[in-house]
């Protein structure tokens, strides 16, 4: 029963679901400073419907992903225990779920808060389970485009408090953006035996030598880097800002080198551990660091 509760509640997902939930605050937090807003009663209110909205369709769309992909996750190590892979849950009761929380929480965010909000968390669904999903049996661009509504969170938030989408708001989503793709990167080399296993056409699968994966994890972190700076250029952040994105993004870049020479499956997972504390990092900073 717990399983199941965890299962319709998060998508089996958690870590993925509070990434979502954490970038989408940080755009709602960033846009409400940004007007000089006041955290009245009806903020707070809008906020949670925010957060709530978009982790129903969030948990949906990832319910959705895994029906599709309950094959080759049961072929898969690291996926195999699923529950709809491990045929805890009935394919057709988690379509059915999947698909009414992705509706119920779009519909939330339409009604509560305001059409562009629900659009981006439908755009997100969309992405997610009807281009991305497929496109891993397809092409190793399916990284590419999989970090578009991986994206989208920030958005989200920073609409429900403008209902609009202004450069800043596009500048976060970049840097989710790019920082996606050495963090997806790292796993895919890490696991490329089982999507190897399960036929899916991850970019280490598809060139098992690990050169073009490698380059792509430094050629993205490079450009992360560069767009990180961009709130300083636009002068909504200062020196504090500016020194802790450079620190972090070199720290980052250093992870991918030392990953092109080694190789190993240690290097990748020191990419790993290094993304997921660069993110909040350099978010949190300007969160902080707000002009």
């Amino acid at each position: 029963m717990k399983e199941r509760l965890n299962f319709y509640l998060f998508g089996y997902k958690s870590r993925v679901t509070s990434l979502v939930l954490v970038t989408a605050a940080l755009g709602f937090f960033l846009a409400q400073c940004s007007v000089g807003g006041q955290w009245t009663a009806e903020m707070y209110g809008r906020f949670f419907v925010m957060l709530l909205g978009t982790l129903m369709s969030c948990s949906g769309a990832s319910i959705l992903n895994q029906v599709i992909e309950r094959e080759t996750d049961a072929r898969m190590g690291r996926t195999k225990n699923r529950p709809i892979a491990a045929g805890v849950i009935p394919p057709a009761e988690a379509l059915a779920f999947g698909i009414l929380l992705v509706l119920a929480g779009v519909t939330m965010l339409a009604v509560l808060v305001n059409l562009l909000t629900a659009f981006l968390a439908l755009l997100t669904a969309f992405l997610y389970v009807v281009v991305y999903t497929p496109l891993k049996k397809i092409t190793w661009l399916n990284t590419i485009i999989g970090a578009i509504p991986g994206a989208l969170p920030p958005l989200g938030g920073w609409a429900a408090v403008t209902d609009s989408l202004p450069l800043l708001a596009w500048v976060l989503f970049f840097i989710v953006f790019l920082w996606q793709h050495p963090h997806f990167y790292a796993i895919a080399w890490m696991y490329r035996e089982d999507y190897a296993k399960a036929g899916l056409k991850m970019l280490p699968v598809v060139e098992p030598s690990g050169e073009s994966t490698f380059r792509q994890i430094i050629l993205f972190t490079v450009a992360l880097i560069v767009v990180s700076l961009l709130p300083v250029y636009l002068g909504v952040s200062g020196e504090i800002y500016l020194v802790g994105a450079v620190v972090s993004g070199a720290f980052y870049l250093l992870s991918g080198v030392k990953l092109a020479q080694a190789k190993s499956i240690a290097a990748a997972r020191g990419v790993l551990r290094t993304s997921i504390w660069y993110l909040p990092v350099v978010l949190a900073l300007i969160a902080l660091d707000l002009r």
